[in-house]
């Protein structure tokens, strides 16, 4: 009998969050081994519940969700949206240029498909959220990845981004806030990219996800205000985070700019929409009130608040490992830090992360798994309560002593 294989525009497409190592993870916890999994950034596990209102609303609602809905997302899903930007000072953000989907994540996957062609270039950053890199790939177009420079705050590097821009780009990614930095861009910032994306006629495809969970004096800003009327900008975002309801589903992608010049690709946009028929309904009603009502996010992101608390103390922990160094992150749910590989010599990031998963049972994702070009990062996920990231981060240091 022949030999089965996987599609061939799966080669190249990695997703290492969920991949080899949690497989060993899973073999380990198998055997009875009990493993603390800070690789994904999943809130339920951690004791982070969503809202009683959003609960409720989706609860009640089920009598009515039975059936698909609108392809593009129910109507009052889509309003909240629009009106959320619009309350943003986006004040031409209509209904019709919101599509909601099953999370970012689907939406990234059906925005791709509808506009990208084989052999395009799209410009992600390094380190990336890696689905964005997959994403690209599986669509048949080149992830062509700038550096976003850790000396300077994980800022991305501007010129480096210019350097690469050929006649085959035709878009930039934004992750902001970034995973898995924690990097917020000020509003200088996210001006240049746009203005790179205005010079070069690019598309810019802005993963703000995060938008919500800043710390400090951290400010979040939308690059569609800075796209305005005449770069095309396909904003993400969601309530998985700042509502603490990953598994609802609840995601959105929201068009401006000149979308007159883009009859054509959001033709395909809506195409593909129909053919997955519509989003999780009950999730949708979700939105409206999220939206809508009492911020509970602002309550953990405060001095005092357990995102702003343990996301602090984690890195506290880590830049007190000899030849570890973090750099404070001022939005998301994450540490990454580098390794000085004057002190850790370490070849394999992926094989160190499986070694450390083995020895201490601690589960965390090696740095090249985000596209990041050398094998001396990881990520850490902070949502564990302080006296759990202690332990963990101790377990670390513990096991880095063994390395140095």
């Amino acid at each position: 009998m022949r030999t089965i294989r996987q599609s061939q525009k799966l080669r190249g497409v990695r997703y290492d969050v969920r991949g080899p190592i949690l497989v060993e993870a899973q073999r380990l916890e198998a055997e009875g081994h009990r493993i603390l999994k800070l690789n994904i950034g999943n809130t339920a596990p951690f004791g982070f519940d969503a809202p009683e209102a959003i609960q409720t609303a989706v609860t009640q609602s089920l009598p009515e969700a039975q059936g698909y809905s609108d392809s593009r997302g129910i109507y009052e899903a889509r309003t909240a949206v629009a009106q959320y930007y619009q309350s943003r000072g986006l004040r031409d953000t209509m209904v019709d240029d919101v599509f909601i989907g099953n999370g970012v994540s689907e939406l990234i996957s059906m925005v791709l498909q509808a506009f990208v062609d084989d052999g395009n270039e799209i410009l992600v950053p390094a380190p990336d959220y890696p689905l964005w890199t997959g994403a690209v790939t599986l669509t048949g177009g080149t992830p062509v990845h700038y550096v976003c420079d850790e000396s300077n705050g994980w800022m991305p590097d501007l010129e480096d981004i210019e350097s690469k821009i050929t006649e085959n780009t035709h878009a930039l990614v934004i992750i902001n806030p970034n995973n898995p930095t924690g990097a917020v861009y000020s509003k200088e910032m996210v001006e240049a990219l746009v203005d790179i994306a205005r010079r070069h006629d690019l598309v810019v495809l802005a993963d703000e996800i995060y938008e919500k969970i800043l710390y400090d004096d951290a400010v979040h800003h939308h690059a569609a205000t800075a796209a305005g009327s005449d770069v095309l900008c396909l904003t993400f975002s969601g309530l998985s985070k700042a509502y603490r309801v990953c598994g609802y589903r609840a995601g959105w992608v929201m068009i401006s700019g000149p979308k007159e010049t883009a009859t054509e690709f959001l033709e395909g946009l809506t195409l593909l929409a129909n053919m997955r028929m519509c989003a999780n309904v009950p999730a949708q009603h979700a939105i409206q009130t999220a939206l809508g009502g009492y911020q509970s996010i602002d309550e953990l992101i405060v001095p005092g608040g357990r995102f702003h608390e343990q996301t602090m103390l984690a890195d506290k922990l880590l830049n007190e490992i000899p030849g570890v160094s973090s750099v404070r992150p001022r939005g998301a749910l994450y540490c990454f830090p580098r390794l000085d590989p004057e002190v850790y010599r370490i070849d394999d990031d992926q094989q160190f992360v499986i070694d450390l998963l083995r020895s201490k049972k601690i589960l965390v994702t090696h740095g090249t798994g985000f596209n990041w070009t050398a094998p001396d990062h990881f990520r850490l996920v902070t949502l564990p309560d302080v006296e759990v990231l202690e332990e963990a981060i101790g377990r670390i240091g513990e096991f880095l002593a063994t390395r140095r």
